[in-house]
């Protein structure tokens, strides 16, 4: 016999955590969560340090690649993305920013109504256990625990008074009154530990809730319709292939790459396509998989032999060696480090109305996303474009569901993004140069030979990447061809079917994208809760 749930959540993302935890808080409603990936709630994900074996690593990780990307001269990108309890949450570098007030209240003008800055801020707030700020912009009491690093590096303030030799300005909370500025980041930690979304939302109850299952190992394979209305999810789960029902809904939170790959397996998109796939279409859908937008990224790296980095030396390893016991004993110091620990919005024209790039100040050198590994100790800075121009696409590889889809980000596919990038090398340099920051530098190993404008684009074409924030494929929207959910987040011209992940936001927030996906979940939930008691 097939189990029946009122509302069936497929992944286990920043979005459906929040989701599952709050749906199943009335006792009378019952909740699945499925996902494809474990527990997420070992020592590898809960040490922040160690999130360097899990983003170039395959622990927790889907490890998807990109197409070639044109605009890279025909690289092929790496696209890590959660896989378990927690999603992204679980592998990420913690950093708690929501975007810049403006990114909400143009999606209200592109029609979301109930989208606007003022709408979401609750909903932030209500998430929010922020140990350090309060007021108008912060919560206190939340489920997602949000703190200062604990690492106690030195680093941060050698990077605040480069701040000011460079004569940017100093912020202190990037999510009140004003972003601009470079400064500290806060984390989600607590006590030194990460705390993802699962371990906010989902954990405490897993057991604890008779009205919540969880399922792990789960990998969806397709939602089941009858006509117009989705009625449950078919999914593997080790050898077996099952199913689950859903009497009022089914709730996609598979994120930007794997929430369209399901609707489209599942007849949902563009109808033309899924012909040529042998896919009967369910409903023609066209902007599933279209309106992909992510952060191009760029990393510089310099190797140092001040003692605050993390690398692999001998006195690394003897510094690694300490860390570790430290961490044992206090829950502080180094292996406490989120690595991006310092950073912030910058404008690269001062016309600009809002910051265009964000800075990641990490405590490692970086090259491929740690996934190749050099001597040295030594630390890196990333910038990435905050609204860029390009739109790429997800779709299918083929028919089988256990195959990864294809993933197009179209980085630097538009001039402008190029232009933006240069203009952002050039105003994180200028940080870079600064006495501060170049009194820890021994050498710049990448861009020591950059001179020229046209250096500048050969070395980005090089070198830029994704900075692990995809969305917008399953993009919000009334009125337009490519919308694939209304406001409600429920998709158009389908029936007890919605999508809640970062894939519905209409365009790129100005920052990471965790907490922003956390807010879609509760608002989610709210919406879903007022409908049920209408």
């Amino acid at each position: 016999m097939t189990d029946t749930f009122d509302f069936v959540v497929v992944g286990a993302g920043s979005g459906g955590c929040a989701l599952a935890g709050r749906l199943s808080e009335d006792a009378a409603t019952s909740v699945a969560l499925l996902d494809a990936g474990g527990n997420c709630d070992n020592w590898v994900v809960t040490t922040p340090g160690a999130l360097v074996l899990m983003v170039a690593g395959g622990a927790n990780n889907w490890r998807f690649n990109t197409v070639p990307q044109k605009g890279l001269g025909g690289r092929i990108g790496y696209q890590p993305r959660g896989k378990g309890l927690g999603g992204s949450s679980a592998i990420n570098a913690m950093v708690y920013i929501r975007g810049h007030r403006a990114d909400y209240d143009h999606w209200a003008s592109l029609g979301n109504t109930g989208w606007a800055y003022a709408d979401v801020l609750p909903y932030f707030k209500r998430s929010e256990d922020n140990a350090d700020f309060d007021g108008a912009y912060h919560g206190k009491g939340g489920p997602l625990r949000v703190n200062r690093l604990r690492t106690d590096n030195p680093v941060q303030e050698i990077f605040l008074d480069a701040a000011r030799e460079a004569q940017f300005r100093i912020r202190e909370d990037f999510n009140a009154e004003e972003q601009e500025g470079l400064g500290i980041y806060q984390v989600t930690q607590h006590n030194g530990e990460r705390w993802s979304a699962a371990r906010a939302y989902v954990h405490p109850y897993i057991g604890n809730r008779s009205n919540l299952r969880v399922e792990t190992g789960a990998h969806a394979t397709r939602i089941l319709f009858e006509g117009k209305r989705a009625v449950g999810v078919e999914y593997r789960q080790g050898d077996a292939l099952k199913q689950i029902r859903a009497r009022r809904e089914v709730i996609l939170a598979a994120g930007a790459f794997q929430s369209p790959h399901l609707l489209m397996l599942s007849g949902v998109g563009d109808g033309a396509t899924l012909t040529k796939h042998g896919i009967a279409t369910t409903h023609h859908l066209p902007g599933v998989g279209q309106n992909l937008q992510d952060h191009p990224d760029f990393i510089f790296t310099y190797l140092s032999d001040a003692p605050y980095f993390t690398g692999i030396s001998f006195s690394g390893i003897a510094h690694q060696i300490r860390a570790i016991g430290q961490y044992r004993r206090e829950r502080r110091g180094p292996m406490t480090t989120n690595f991006a620990e310092c950073g912030g919005f910058l404008k690269t024209r001062p016309d600009l109305d809002l910051p265009d790039i964000q800075l990641h100040f990490g405590m490692a050198m970086v090259n491929d996303h740690g996934r190749k590994r050099g001597w040295g100790r030594g630390f890196s800075c990333h910038v990435c474009l905050l609204r860029p121009e390009s739109r790429g696409s997800v779709y299918l590889q083929n028919v089988d569901p256990m195959q990864a889809p294809l993933i197009d980000p179209n980085f630097l596919g538009e001039t402008a993004d190029m232009e933006a990038m240069v203009a952002g090398f050039k105003t994180t340099r200028r940080l870079m140069e600064a006495p501060a920051l170049r009194a820890l530098q021994r050498k710049d190993v990448v861009t020591s030979e950059v001179k020229t404008d046209d250096d500048i684009r050969a070395i980005l074409r090089a070198r830029v990447d994704t900075v692990y924030h995809p969305v917008g494929t399953c993009k919000m929207g009334v009125d337009d061809p490519l919308a694939v959910v209304d406001p409600k987040l429920k998709v158009h011209g389908l029936e007890a079917l919605r999508v809640v992940d970062a894939s519905i936001m209409p365009t790129l927030i100005g920052g990471n994208t965790n907490a922003p996906t956390i807010m879609i979940g509760e608002k989610a939930a709210d919406m879903i809760k007022a409908e049920v008691t209408a």
